[in-house]
């Protein structure tokens, strides 16, 4: 798949992680937020154990006999070059961005969720970061994940709807999206979220996909869509305007640099690709 985090090309070695996984011959990546440690925009900075900086430590796993794990940090210092994985996901190896993103999913939970949510107490890693544990009343938690459709809806006319932000410039345009709500399945959340943001009921849903986001918490789940109405109706609150495409009308806007697409990174921008079949030269800049 042409998108970033697509594969896991990692062990993540669960089964080690009760054990003596901290070894002087791990490789370690700094972590803070969404920001990776770096040499530049294109790849990852690995230290040694005996280099990282102080910080709340996470095992990531094997790939090659080679063993991986994160320090989490408040902030990566300058001197470490501090790139937003965003920047570095569609640059670096697939074996890097693998361990990458699973590091920041980590590192932006831990960040986020210290203290006990049953008894607001400070909380302390374990199983190798992979868990949290309250020492004051015993509770166990886990990293969160949201789950998010992202879908590409066409119409008997074979044309795609796209939809944009009321933050975006008027050209920039993307694949309709949105959380599941408790108690929905992922079919009934694209047809819901289609209809709340741009009016159009849908009705076969197909799974396409999935891609890791963790920026902060989420996973993509990536559907096509047909739809059984075609008159659009904003909502005018997440969505400022939506249109159908054509194959022919996205590859003559996009060559004009009148309609940017996501980049590459994203899965919004391979589901488009995967219907349109042929050449899109535009992107989001």
């Amino acid at each position: 798949m042409d998108y970033a985090f697509a594969l896991t090309q990692h062990d993540r070695s669960a089964h080690l992680r009760k054990g003596e996984w901290r070894t002087p011959d791990l490789k370690v990546m700094v972590i803070g937020g969404e920001h990776v440690a770096a040499t530049g925009e294109h790849g990852i900075r690995w230290l040694t154990a005996d280099e990282a900086p102080e910080g709340e430590w996470a095992f990531l796993g094997y790939r090659d006999g080679q063993g991986y794990a994160a320090v989490i940090v408040d902030r990566v210092a300058r001197e470490l070059t501090p790139v937003s994985l965003r920047v570095l996901g569609p640059t670096i190896a697939a074996d890097e961005a693998s361990l990458a993103v699973h590091a920041v999913g980590l590192a932006r939970w831990h960040q986020t969720h210290r203290y006990c949510a049953r008894c607001g107490a400070l909380s302390e890693p374990a199983q190798a970061g992979h868990t949290r544990i309250c020492p004051a009343c015993g509770a166990e938690h886990f990293p969160r994940t949201d789950p998010a459709v992202i879908m590409l809806v066409t119409d008997g006319d074979d044309r795609a709807l796209l939809g944009r932000q009321p933050s975006w410039p008027e050209n920039r345009f993307s694949t309709l999206a949105g959380f599941v709500e408790p108690g929905e399945t992922l079919d009934d959340a694209v047809r819901r979220e289609v209809m709340e943001e741009a009016g159009i009921e849908v009705g076969a849903v197909e799974y396409a996909g999935s891609q890791p986001w963790p920026f902060p918490s989420s996973l993509m789940l990536g559907f096509f869509g047909t739809a059984i109405s075609d008159v659009i109706k904003v909502d005018a609150h997440e969505i400022a305007e939506a249109k159908w495409f054509s194959r022919q009308e996205i590859t003559d806007l996009t060559a004009a640099g009148q309609l940017l697409l996501p980049p590459k990174v994203s899965i919004s921008r391979w589901l488009v690709e995967k219907w349109h079949g042929g050449k899109i030269t535009g992107r989001w800049t």
